[in-house]
C-alpha cells in the first residue's frame, strides 16, 4: 500500500466485505487493522489479494513504519532488477534503430523489450488486469493499457522504456516519500532499547526497557538517553528535553522533578522511579499520536482524492475519444491516433496529484512533532489558519500556574527585617499549603525551632518561636484578631488590585510582616500574544479567578478582553458567543475545567506540560512544553502547509495539462510523457520534504 490511491483501492475491496466492524488505514505504516470475526477477517484478507495486493500480517504499525534490514534487502533487489530492465530497454531501442534491414535484428530486439517489460512491469500488470476486471482506471490500469497498446502498434522499443522508467519513477518515488511517511522512526529511535535498573541486591543490570516494570529505579549516566518515563529520586543534572518538548535549552532537574523517555541527560547522574510503561511514556503516546494524524485525511486530501477519482477516468475517455475521433475531425492516421491516446493514457497518471497531499501533510506533522506540537490530524492542521480568535486560560497557560513570592516587607523596618524573615520563614516550611510552601522557597533562610505549631483552617497556622507566639496567615486571621489598621488595610488593597495574594505575619502585639505571592505571568506569554496579533488572531482570556486578578494578568499579557469568574459551563458558552462574534475559535487551557471548553471549540490546544490527561484527550493541538508561543508558531506552519498544498496540485495539473495539449497536438512521446510524470511527482515530493525545515518563529 504505497499510495493513497492503493489505499482506496484496498477499502473498496474490504466495503463489500460483511462483518468488518472497524478499519485503520495507516498509510505512513503501510498497514490496516480490522477488527472482524474469524470468518470476516479471512474473507477481508482474501479481498485483499483480489484487489491485486498481497497483505502480510505485522506485530503493530509501529514495526511497520520502523521497517529494517529487509526492507532494505528489497529495496536493493528492486534497484539490480529495475536497473537490468533499464539496460534490456536501451538495448531493444539500438535493436529497433538497427533492424531496417534485418529481421534478425528486429526479432532479438521484440524480445530483448519483452523480457524488459516483464522485469519492470510484473507487479504493474498484475494490478492493472484486476483493476480493469473490477472496472477501475486506476494507475496500473492506465499503464497496463498503454504498455500493451504501444507494443501491438509496432512500439515495442518504447513500450520497454517506457514501462522501465514507470517502475524506476515508482521506486524513487516510494522511497522519497518514505522520508516524510518514516519521519516517525526518528522517533521511535530515541529511546534507548535497554535501561540499567537496579536489583533487589542493590546490583544494576542492563534489561530491556519494554520488560522495565512501573516503580522500578532505573540510573542514566551523564550523556545518556533517558529509557523511560519517570520521576527523580536521586540526583541533580541538566536535561535536553528538545526532542520531547522542543525546548531549546536543557532544564535543571533534581529530586522530584519528572524525567521523559527520549530525552538526554547532560551533566549528572541520576536515579529515577519508572512511572509508565514502554508502551505508555510520553515519547510513546506522542509517536502513536502523529501515526494516527497520519491516517487520517486532511479537506484538501480528500478533495484530492475526490477529484482523481473523476478525473482518471476521464482523461481515459478523452483518449479514447482521440483514439477513435481525431482520424476523423482532424485527418491523423489510426496508428498516429491510437498513438497520442495511448500518450494521453500515460500523461493522465494521477500518482503527482495524489501523493501531494499526504507526503505535505505527513511532513508538516513530523515538523511540528519535532517542534513539541503534537497535531492530531492534517484537518486541525490545515484549519488553524482560519482562525480568528483564540480564548486563553489565565492559570497554567498564561501564568505558571504555581505560586510564588513576589515581595514581601518587614513592618518594623531597621534591623528587624532578617530575624522578622526568619520566623515567616520558620513557619511557612512547617505548613504543606501552596501559599506557604511560595514564601519559603522565595525567602530560602535559616530556619528556627518551631513548638506548639497549629494549622489554623481557612486562616493560617501559629506556633512559638524563642518562647514567644506567632501566626502566618490571611486577612481574616489578623481582622479577627484585631490587627488590621487602616494603613495596612490600604496596603493590602493595592496588593489585591495587582493579582496578589497577601498573606500577614503578626504576633499578639501586631503585624509584623506582609509577603505578597502571585501566580506570575511566563516570560514567553506576552511574546505570544502579540504574535497572534500579528497574524490578526483575537486573544481572549477566560478564566475563573476574579476579575480584578484577570485584569491584571491581562494587562501584563497585552490582552485587551478578559472575562474572569467563569465556571467551567460559562467557558463553554462563551466559546459559541466567540464564534457568533468573530468567526473560528480556538481554545487554550490545561485543567480539567477547560476541557469542555477545549472540545467545543473549533480547535483545543492543551497545555501538556502540567495539563491533565482529559484536557489533553479533549484537544487537537497539544503543546509539550507549555510555551503560548507554540501556537501562533502552528497558525505560522498552517499557513505554509496550505501554501505548499496549492503549489503542488498547480504544479501537477499544470504540467499535466501542458503535456496532454503537448500530445494531441504536438510532438510528445510516451517515454517524454514518463519522465514529465516522474518529474511532476519528484518536484511535488521535494516540495512537500521542505516542510520538515521550515522555519515558523517570527
Amino acid at each position: 500500500m504505497d499510495c493513497a490511491v492503493e489505499e482506496s483501492d484496498i477499502r473498496r475491496a474490504l466495503d463489500k466485505v460483511e462483518g468488518i466492524r472497524s478499519m485503520n488505514f495507516q498509510l505512513g505504516a503501510r498497514t490496516v487493522a480490522i477488527q472482524a470475526s474469524e470468518d470476516a477477517l479471512t474473507a477481508a484478507v482474501a479481498a485483499i489479494r483480489n484487489a491485486g495486493y498481497e497483505p502480510t500480517p505485522v506485530k503493530g504499525a509501529g514495526d511497520a513504519a520502523v521497517g529494517g534490514k529487509d526492507d532494505e534487502v528489497e529495496h536493493g533487489a528492486s534497484v539490480m532488477r529495475l536497473g537490468a530492465a533499464l539496460v534490456l530497454a536501451i538495448g531493444a531501442e539500438g535493436f529497433h534503430f538497427l533492424s531496417s534491414d534485418t529481421p534478425a535484428l528486429k526479432y532479438a530486439g521484440l524480445v530483448v523489450a519483452v523480457v524488459a517489460i516483464w522485469l519492470s512491469g510484473v507487479e504493474t500488470y498484475t494490478k492493472g488486469i484486476k483493476a480493469l476486471v473490477r472496472g477501475r482506471l486506476n494507475i496500473n490500469a492506465l499503464m497496463s493499457v498503454a504498455v500493451t497498446g504501444a507494443f501491438f502498434i509496432g512500439q515495442w522499443p518504447e513500450a520497454a522504456m517506457v514501462m522501465a522508467l514507470y517502475a524506476i519513477a515508482e521506486l524513487i518515488e516510494a522511497r522519497a516519500a518514505d522520508r516524510a511517511r518514516n519521519a516517525i522512526k526518528g522517533l521511535v529511535a530515541l529511546a534507548p532499547e535497554e535501561a540499567d535498573v537496579l536489583q533487589p541486591d542493590k546490583s544494576w543490570k542492563a534489561l530491556p526497557s519494554k520488560s522495565v516494570p512501573l516503580e522500578a529505579i532505573v540510573r542514566i549516566r551523564p550523556g545518556e538517553r533517558v529509557p523511560l518515563d519517570g520521576l527523580i529520586t536521586e540526583g541533580r543534572s541538566a536535561v535536553n528535553q528538545a526532542p520531547v518538548t522542543g525546548e531549546s535549552l536543557p532544564v535543571d532537574r533534581t529530586v522530584g522533578d519528572p524525567v521523559y523517555a527520549g530525552t538526554i541527560n547532560e551533566t549528572g547522574e541520576l536515579q529515577f522511579r519508572v512511572t509508565a510503561a514502554a508502551s505508555n511514556t510520553t515519547l510513546a503516546r506522542i509517536i502513536h499520536a502523529v501515526e494516527e494524524a497520519q491516517g487520517t485525511r486532511a479537506p484538501t486530501q480528500r478533495f484530492v482524492d475526490r477529484f482523481a477519482a473523476i478525473y482518471t477516468p476521464a482523461v481515459f475517455a478523452f483518449a479514447l475519444a482521440v483514439a477513435v475521433l481525431s482520424p476523423w475531425l482532424f485527418g491523423f492516421a489510426w496508428v498516429d491516433a491510437i498513438y497520442k491516446a495511448l500518450v494521453l493514457l500515460v500523461v493522465a497518471c494521477p500518482c503527482a496529484l495524489v501523493i501531494s497531499t499526504p507526503v505535505t501533510v505527513v511532513s508538516a506533522l513530523a515538523s511540528a512533532a519535532r517542534r513539541g506540537i503534537l497535531i492530531k490530524g492534517g484537518t486541525y492542521l490545515e484549519e488553524a489558519r482560519n482562525l480568528k480568535a483564540l480564548a486563553l486560560d489565565k492559570t497554567g497557560t498564561i501564568t505558571e500556574g504555581k505560586p510564588k513570592l513576589v515581595g514581601w516587607r518587614s513592618l518594623r523596618g531597621g534591623d528587624d527585617e532578617g530575624p522578622i524573615g526568619r520566623i515567616g520563614m520558620s513557619l511557612a516550611a512547617r505548613s504543606d499549603h501552596p501559599v506557604s510552601k511560595a514564601i519559603a522557597q522565595g525567602l530560602a533562610l535559616p530556619t528556627s525551632d518551631v513548638s506548639s505549631f497549629t494549622a489554623l483552617p481557612g486562616r493560617g497556622t501559629e506556633g512559638a518561636i524563642g518562647g514567644r507566639k506567632y501566626a502566618l496567615g490571611n486577612l481574616r486571621l489578623v481582622q479577627e484578631r484585631g490587627l488590621l489598621s487602616a494603613e495596612l488595610e490600604a496596603e493590602l488593597k493595592t496588593h489585591e488590585e495587582q493579582g496578589r495574594t497577601v498573606t500577614l505575619l503578626a504576633d499578639e502585639e501586631g503585624v509584623l510582616a506582609i509577603f505578597a505571592v502571585a501566580d506570575t505571568i511566563k516570560e514567553s506569554s506576552k511574546q505570544a500574544v502579540a504574535e497572534l496579533k500579528a497574524l490578526g488572531v483575537v486573544p481572549i482570556m477566560l478564566t475563573g479567578d476574579n476579575a480584578a486578578t484577570a485584569k491584571t494578568i491581562a494587562a501584563q499579557a497585552g490582552i485587551d478582553q478578559v472575562l474572569g469568574n467563569l465556571l467551567p459551563e460559562d467557558k463553554l458558552a462563551q466559546i459559541e458567543g466567540l464564534r457568533k462574534r468573530h468567526g473560528m475559535t480556538g481554545m487554550t487551557g490545561d485543567g480539567i475545567n477547560d476541557a469542555p471548553a477545549l472540545a467545543k471549540s473549533d480547535i483545543g490546544f492543551a497545555m501538556g506540560g502540567m495539563g491533565t490527561d482529559i484536557a489533553m484527550e479533549a484537544a487537537d493541538v497539544v503543546v509539550m512544553n507549555d510555551d503560548l508561543r507554540r501556537i501562533p508558531e502552528t497558525i505560522r506552519l498552517s499557513r505554509k502547509t496550505h501554501t505548499v498544498l496549492m503549489q503542488n496540485i498547480s504544479l501537477a495539473l499544470g504540467i499535466k495539462a501542458v503535456f496532454m495539449v503537448l500530445a494531441v497536438f504536438g510532438t510528445a512521446t510516451m517515454w517524454m510523457a514518463v519522465f514529465a510524470d516522474m518529474g511532476a511527482t519528484l518536484l511535488v515530493v521535494a516540495n512537500g520534504l521542505r516542510l520538515m525545515k521550515v522555519k515558523t518563529e517570527a
